[in-house]
């Protein structure tokens, strides 16, 4: 099943259009998104304690993953790149990480 999409335009134009578990470090997914055909990684920077961010190239876009709260954020430099190639890029990187994760029902648990 395909992640549902966000349109968050961010301050610099870009837009955040997914998110997905931070189930495994940075650099497990930074090499897994080199694995995707036709991606390039251009640049990662970390402080190798609490964030990183990864940036790729992908069909002519750039694209940027940043590891928040637990999760990992997906942003695109051109808000207008096409869904489907903002869809390949989270199914490939679901594939690794797994999907949205259940919201915690404390009614379940009580």
């Amino acid at each position: 099943m395909a992640e549902e999409l966000l349109n968050l335009i961010m301050n610099d134009g870009s837009r955040q259009f997914g998110e997905l578990p931070q189930s495994l470090l940075w650099y497990k997914l930074r090499d897994h998104i080199g694995g995707l055909d036709g991606a390039a990684v251009t640049d990662f920077v970390t402080d190798d304690i609490t964030e990183a961010w990864i940036d790729f190239s992908y069909c002519g876009y750039r694209f940027s993953v940043n590891d928040q709260f637990g999760d990992y954020w997906f942003f695109v430099d051109d808000p207008n790149c096409p869904d489907d190639v903002l869809q390949s890029i989270l199914s490939h990187c679901k594939l690794l990480l797994g999907g949205r994760r259940k919201a915690w029902n404390l009614r379940e648990n009580v």
